[in-house]
């Protein structure tokens, strides 16, 4: 079966990106399109990104997952530690994220070092969360192979069970990363392809170089 793409085109139009545009920090810009981005109808969930991790079988995946905080340190999301990601992290702690706005031709591309929150902080989110999702993060054993979509409800069911009327606490193999930026690139779709790609670099005393890359 093929089926051609070639001819699919779209013409970028909506928004420049210029130097004049760029805080001295990757953080304030990332704000604002953030807030853009969260504030515009059609984007659904502006949080959602995808988190680049090398596995230990040395080849790359990529899954989304969504961005909880942000903060002048870094990016937050929570996960299983026992998953997939969680022991890639555990073995190289370089990964990438990015997202992607297609309604306002924009795209983010941070590369950075993963690291573990610390217990307290993971435990102020998932007391947040609601109590259906606390049980999932003891139910699901992220990313191991199992028998049956039954099998996975029959095991819910018993943690429904373990912690009815009582406070679910946060499994031990749960929790967030803080990724700490390294380098973060804005992409901005222009027309003709010439599109506006600013990235900034993290130099050795903490300030950030900003360079414009070709499109």
């Amino acid at each position: 079966m093929a089926h051609d793409l070639s001819d699919y085109r779209k013409s970028y139009e909506k928004q420049e990106l210029l130097e004049k545009h760029c805080p001295e920090n990757p953080i304030e810009l990332f704000r604002d399109w953030f807030m853009l981005a969260d504030a515009t109808d059609n984007v659904v969930e502006a949080n959602a990104m995808s988190v680049a991790t090398i596995g230990k079988d040395g080849f790359p995946k990529t899954r989304v997952v969504l961005l909880k905080k942000y903060t002048w340190e870094g990016f937050i999301f929570y996960t299983n530690y026992q998953s997939e990601k969680g022991k890639a992290i555990a073995e190289n702690n370089a990964v990438c994220l990015s997202f992607f706005w297609p309604s306002l031709e924009q795209q983010i591309i941070i590369k950075g070092r993963a690291e573990k929150l610390s217990e307290n902080l993971s435990d102020g989110y998932f007391d947040s969360r609601p109590d259906g999702s606390k049980l999932g993060a003891w139910a699901s054993e992220q990313s191991q192979v199992v028998p049956s979509r039954d099998a996975l409800d029959q095991r819910l069911l018993s943690f429904e069970q373990q912690f009815k009327d009582t406070e679910i606490p946060r499994p031990v193999h749960w929790g967030g990363y803080l990724v700490k930026p390294e380098s973060v690139e804005f992409w901005q779709g222009r027309p003709n392809r010439m599109h506006d790609r600013i990235r900034y670099t993290l130099n050795e005393d903490f300030t950030w170089n900003i360079e414009r890359l070709a499109p």
